[in-house]
């Protein structure tokens, strides 16, 4: 019992240690809030720790056909994510705010959450970092590897949590003019991490 808490409480630091800083998801997540609704920010952050999750279930379990074939592929997920960083840097900053939030706040939630999966499945610090802070502790362990995936994700999730429903407390501050620049620097900022993604 002890060591299964252990192992969820060590997931879950894990897993907000993976969420928290600031990249592209974080400041898709925080558009999407101010733009369109704490729903499709936090659907937004729930893509990505839907993807922590998976590459966490692979570490754990200890699949290491997967994790070999991820390690040989990832010429192919850097480039597949740097273009598509690119394409959703494009699409925002060229995004026109809504003349009421509400209109765009009911639809694309799967949209919102594949994206985000996507781009988190394909980055290269997610592919190699969290797969080997998994197994090493998996390694020494007794506990069930369930609940370590579990910490994981409920970490992940938690901070996603928070951050759309803080971001959103600031939404009816926002006018239409600034959405429009908050739309173009969110636009220029994901467009340069897919770029570095390419030539790095």
């Amino acid at each position: 019992m002890t060591e299964n808490l252990s192992l969820f409480l060590r997931g879950l630091l894990i897993g907000i240690s993976i969420a928290a800083p600031v990249g592209p998801i974080g400041i898709l997540c925080i558009r999407r809030t101010l733009a369109e609704g704490k729903l499709k920010g936090f659907l937004s952050g729930m893509g990505a720790a839907s993807a922590d999750m998976a590459y966490g279930s692979i570490a754990a379990f200890g699949l290491t056909v997967i994790t070999n074939v991820l390690m040989d592929n990832t010429f192919w997920f850097h480039l597949i994510g740097g273009f598509f960083l690119i394409y959703l840097g494009v699409k925002t900053f060229l995004e026109k705010p809504a003349n009421h939030a509400a209109q765009t706040s009911q639809s694309g939630y799967f949209g919102a959450y594949i994206s985000t999966f996507l781009l988190t499945i394909t980055n290269l610090m997610t592919i190699f970092h969290l797969p080997r802070s998994l197994r090493t502790i998996s390694l020494g362990s007794t506990g069930s590897p369930i609940l370590l995936v579990a910490g994981v994700f409920a970490g992940s999730a938690a901070w996603w949590l928070a951050l759309s429903f803080g971001v959103s407390l600031m939404r009816d501050h926002i006018t239409q003019n600034l959405m429009l620049w908050i739309n173009r620097a969110s636009g220029l900022i994901i467009f340069t991490f897919g770029f570095f993604a390419l030539i790095s």
